[in-house]
């Protein structure tokens, strides 16, 4: 009884200390700091600038003011900023650090901004620059002009640049304080960029050229090591969601166990302690650290077997191939580009727990069925009680009290399942009274999903049990996503695509987006240039076009039998082998080989699109599905309207994975997942995910629009590649019958200078001339129909690139010859 009572007396102070980290560490706290910061800022900027001009008629007043003197309206200060600005201007500038003060202000107005999320600067590197300058300035104006204002109200070094400068030079003379100035000034560059060492190497040596910096380690060279590795951080911090779990022993005092930890307490709301894990830690990369962790690389296993065309083939003398050097610079998304929310932690409301759990003892005896235990699992929306019936209580018994557990609890969305797969119990679902918000950015920063060895992880939310839930969309392969409008279907699509952005490097994935809507998917248009695809004609990386989607199917269907050719010829079964053999250069890049990076094909509005385009858009998506897995391409599907008649037979038997939001009948529930329950979800990001046997439910991660700009903008303001990921050209049925209609009586003005390209470079592809001339797929496409007319390149053939029938130049001027005749 003793160890209770000190519990209970040390509970409060628990309480105390959670309210006081939980208010600094809000958004709203930071805010109102950060806003105040700035503005203070401003106000010293005023009173600073008002200084320079109010200084000397003001100094006599503040040097002779008589005790309270400044308090009164009638006290003649000059400056805008009145006394008490004054004061501080006097303070900060000739009592202390003079003109250098000024980097207070900036300081000020950096951190503020910060705060309040206006702007991303790294503070710790503002704070080190500004207390630098700060003192440099102080000290060198000091040294400069020695006595030079003696008689002006201003001194530009302040009291403190003249007396350090003082005893500097009566320590190491004029000329050394002069040099350590400078010296102190080259390491400040230094610094902030370390191409101040070769500006530095340049000017004493003016012949001085630097060498190009080597991809590979030391170590890598000496151990002749073929894998590239991921540069490591000693100590990484985590979120380690802990399950909130609570043991209900009837009868007896109620037990509570997060994680591992196991108390006995009464009845009354208690605090959470998050378990601390002692193994290595490492924190998602954020600003401050995003210049050690931006060149983290994947292992790679590489396989030793070549098909017999490449046998003899093992590369020159070099390190593997790494794929991100195209963008060698490219810094992953930062967690501070996501909100943070303040209530997402386990937090279990025992009134609540405890008035459940009656309710269902109550409502199961009134029906004569007994239980030896109860258990609660508390998730973010959702609770899971398990009981443990009595021996002889039939299953069927409680599975058909779903309505009156329902209306006992007043709930929405009970849920049984009976029994629970691998346990001897029976699970009811029960919404929480007060659901709480499962943000992307807790989800990105969980040790689940850091030291993750999946290819395409996506992370979509948290279990009941407080578990991250993440999938791997390689072995998925494909995914089916349906719900009805408004219940988080398209939060989800945006959680699947915040995950590959914070895993993956623009050289290894790419996106295929259709939007039919138009406005859904708007938002990933800045990142154009680094993660999306599309065709080479095609003006917008995001295709909202119906015409333009089937064309797209077509051409991810002529990539994915390009990419088994390349398999086949490299003796690979799939895309991580040929990749892995690739980046050891055991591939001849001059035979056709090359780095294939995944292709993830989204597409929102499913229905929309059977509705207009029917077969032409379901037969690529089937095909795709069936075989594109091997090669790294895989698609995602999503509709609203879940019937028969869009998601179809052959589209569910080739899109095992499928994630059910809420739905309005058992009717759509069945035709997603094959079983009902998406209709006893309560909505808002709840879902139930099926992969196999049984269905798993899961509160959706919730990223905001705002977040997915940020992310996007920030990826868009990097270097990228010239042009979007170009997909092949494919040419429909309706092309191939118009080239006999091609009218060589009217050329285009650049039909000559094509022909001189394609037969200098060999090389008949549309593309090239779109490039070299600057012109649009089209009018590019008009001309390869004259060039192919004219018999100075072959017919097409898919995705390989025409065969050019002129042999050199001067077999090209006869046949231009004698078509001008």
């Amino acid at each position: 009884m003793a160890k209770k009572k000190t519990d209970k007396e040390t509970e409060p102070k628990k309480i105390s200390k959670n309210r006081f980290t939980t208010f600094f560490k809000s958004e709203t706290t930071h805010f109102v700091i950060g806003l105040i910061s700035v503005i203070f800022s401003v106000y010293l900027l005023l009173a600073f600038i008002s200084f320079f001009f109010t200084g000397a008629a003001d100094q006599s007043i503040l040097d002779n003011q008589q005790p309270g003197e400044l308090m009164q309206t009638t006290n003649h200060v000059k400056n805008y900023a009145g006394a008490r600005g004054a004061q501080l201007a006097e303070f900060l500038i000739n009592e202390c650090f003079g003109i250098a003060a000024c980097f207070i202000i900036l300081f000020l107005a950096v951190a503020g901004m910060k705060m309040i999320k206006a702007y991303q600067f790294r503070v710790w590197k503002w704070f080190m620059s500004c207390s630098i300058l700060l003192v440099w300035f102080s000290i060198t104006l000091g040294f400069i002009f020695d006595g030079t204002f003696s008689d002006s109200f201003i001194y530009p070094g302040g009291l403190h640049g003249y007396n350090v400068s003082a005893w500097l030079v009566s320590q190491i003379g004029m000329p050394g304080l002069g040099l350590l100035l400078l010296i102190t000034a080259l390491l400040f560059f230094v610094y902030l960029s370390s191409e101040t060492i070769n500006m530095i190497r340049k000017a004493l040596h003016p012949n001085f050229k630097r060498k190009k910096k080597d991809t590979a380690t030391a170590t890598d060279n000496e151990n002749n090591d073929t894998s590239i590795k991921p540069k490591r951080e000693e100590k990484k911090e985590y979120s380690n969601p802990q399950p909130a779990v609570v043991d209900f022993e009837l009868e007896q005092p109620m037990k509570v166990e997060v994680g591992n930890k196991e108390e006995e307490v009464s009845n009354t709301p208690f605090p959470f302690e998050e378990k601390q894990t002692s193994e290595p830690q490492r924190p998602m990369p954020t600003e401050a650290n995003e210049e050690e962790e931006d060149n983290d690389e994947p292992d790679f296993t590489v396989s030793d077997d070549t098909s017999e065309e490449d046998a003899e083939y093992k590369g020159p003398a070099l390190q593997p191939y790494n794929p991100r050097l195209d963008l060698e610079n490219y810094k992953f998304p930062t967690l501070d580009l996501l909100n943070q929310y303040e209530d997402n932690g386990p937090n279990i409301d025992m009134e609540e727990q405890n008035a459940n759990k009656d309710r269902i003892i109550k409502v199961l005896r009134s029906f004569g069925i007994e239980i030896s235990s109860i258990k609660a699992s508390v998730g973010p929306t959702i609770t899971l009680y398990e009981i443990t019936p009595a021996e002889g209580v039939r299953i069927s018994k409680i599975r058909n009290l779903e309505d009156d557990i329902a209306l006992s609890l007043s709930a929405l969305g009970i849920r049984i399942i009976a029994p629970i797969p691998g346990k001897g119990t029976i699970g009811i679902e029960v919404p929480n009274a007060n659901p709480r918000i499962v943000p992307m950015q807790s989800i990105l920063n969980s040790k689940k999903f850091q030291e993750t060895t999946m290819e395409l992880p996506i992370a979509l939310g948290k279990t009941i049990t407080n578990e991250v839930f993440m999938v791997d969309l390689a072995k998925a392969p494909h995914m089916l996503v349906a719900g009805a409008t408004g219940q988080g279907k398209s939060v989800g699509l945006n959680a699947i695509v915040t995950s590959l952005l914070y895993k993956k490097h623009p050289a290894e994935l790419k996106f295929v987006i259709v939007d039919p809507k138009k406005v859904e998917f708007s938002v990933y248009t800045p990142i154009e240039r680094h993660f999306l695809a599309k065709l080479p004609d095609g003006e917008d990386a995001i295709i909202t076009d119906v015409s333009k989607v089937v064309q797209t199917l077509n051409s991810l269907c002529i990539e994915m039998d390009t990419r088994y050719d390349l398999l086949r010829k490299a003796g690979c079964r799939n895309i991580k082998e040929y990749n892995a053999k690739f980046i050891s250069r055991q591939l001849n890049p001059e035979k056709g080989h090359r780095f294939m990076p995944y292709i993830v094909i989204i597409i929102d509005e499913f229905g929309d699109l059977i509705m207009t385009a029917g077969k032409e858009v379901e037969l690529p998506i089937c095909r795709i599905a069936q075989l594109a897995r091997a090669v790294g391409i895989h698609a995602i599907i999503a509709t609203q309207r879940p019937t028969t008649n869009i998601i179809t037979g052959t589209i569910k038997a080739n899109f095992p994975a499928r994630v059910a939001f809420r739905v309005a009948a058992m009717m759509d529930s069945r035709t997603i997942l094959d079983r009902s329950g998406a209709q006893q979800l309560i909505g808002k990001g709840d879902m139930l995910y099926l992969q196999g046997n049984d269905p798993v439910r899961v509160q959706c991660a919730f990223v905001d629009t705002p977040e997915v700009e940020r992310i996007a903008n920030y990826i868009s303001k990097q270097q990228g590649y010239p042009t979007a990921f170009m997909l092949p050209e494919y040419v429909g049925e309706e092309s191939e019958s118009s080239i006999g209609e091609v009218d060589m009586n009217r050329l285009d003005p650049m039909f000559e200078d094509a022909a001189r390209l394609v037969v200098i470079h060999q090389q008949g592809s549309t593309s090239l001339i779109q490039r070299k001339f600057s012109i649009g797929y089209n009018r590019a496409g008009r001309i390869m129909d004259q060039l192919e007319k004219a018999g100075i390149v072959g017919p097409t053939q898919g995705s390989k690139a025409r065969d050019v029938l002129c042999m050199d130049e001067t077999d090209l001027e006869m046949k231009l010859n004698n078509l001008q005749q």
